[in-house]
């Protein structure tokens, strides 16, 4: 997808200025999602494992320590590989979806170039089922790729599309998904729901990011929020259950205050500080007893 002009990378996560010209000043919705814990030491060992096991050079390394130390490390980096790959092929969609929308609004679009880089992958099944889904659905852009920002609780983010469906104005996220065993995509993570709703949730929506001008939200009134899952089989929109928007609300800005207290630690310095050995009398004075040594150094 189209980098967002405000958004810089910063040892604090992703954040958002308020033009190309500020500094930035608060944090993404996806860093802000990113507080939360994930579990994964059993998928980074199995990724290890599988590619160890994978590696046609196994059965020529077993006679060589050296080599098979190089074939451990190499697995030891199979999940990095994997989320580098994943992530590039969902930027193609990603591209890929907005372009789509560029050329139903009538702008300027790469659709064709950006179709053609999906075909050199071999992921053109993925284009195939998104244009089958955009037209079954009916689907009518109204803002692709539209940053936000909400000034109250501190955060911005980009979204994906924002369109009329069936005469609902829909909030829309894409993920990028792979391909389960009987032939459909893989499970969407409830975490688009908290993604969805701080997109709802926003103030204003950018209108020059140079001159740094933005406009009152308008598509914050009660839209349908939809995660689309795109893979080679099918697409499988999702709608976020409007009972429990709430709950996945006050979520998000419970981590939006754990990434500020984080924030704050990290500037705050440094938490561990080296301290001297006790100090001992000189010679021939006898020992000092280490409990009168230690009350003796400062710790600052």
């Amino acid at each position: 997808m189209t980098a967002p002009l405000l958004a810089h990378a910063t040892e604090y996560g992703r954040m958002y200025a308020r033009s190309t010209s500020d500094q930035f000043s608060v944090p993404s919705i996806t860093t802000v999602i990113g507080q939360q814990a994930h579990a994964l030491d059993g998928w980074f060992s199995y990724m290890g494992a599988s590619s160890l096991a994978a590696d046609p050079e196994l059965p020529a390394l077993l006679g060589s320590p050296a080599r098979i130390r190089q074939a451990i490390n190499k697995a030891s980096k199979a999940a990095e590989v994997y989320r580098d790959e994943a992530a590039a092929r969902g930027d193609r969609v990603h591209n890929y979806c907005e372009q789509v929308a560029l050329r139903a609004l009538g702008r300027p679009h790469r659709m064709q170039e950006c179709r053609d880089e999906l075909a050199s992958h071999g992921e053109q099944a993925f284009a195939a089922r998104f244009d089958e889904w955009w037209e079954l659905y009916r689907v009518e852009p109204l803002a692709p790729e539209i940053t936000v920002w909400n000034k109250t609780v501190g955060y911005a983010g980009t979204l994906d599309l924002v369109a009329r469906i069936n005469g609902r104005v829909c909030l829309i996220d894409y993920k990028t998904k792979g391909t389960t065993r009987d032939g459909t995509v893989k499970a969407l993570d409830d975490k688009v729901v908290m993604q969805l709703v701080a997109g709802m949730k926003a103030e204003e929506s950018l209108v020059d990011p140079v001159a740094g001008t933005w406009e009152p939200w308008k598509f914050g009134e009660n839209p349908m929020l939809l995660a689309v899952a795109i893979g080679e089989t099918e697409v499988r929109p999702q709608r976020a259950n409007p009972e429990i928007l709430k709950h996945h609300w006050w979520k998000f800005c419970a981590l939006r205050r754990v990434w500020e207290m984080s924030a704050d630690v990290v500037a705050a310095g440094q938490a561990l500080l080296p301290i001297a050995p006790p100090a001992f009398a000189t010679a021939g004075a006898g020992p000092v007893h280490s409990g009168a040594a230690m009350h003796s150094t400062k710790l600052a």
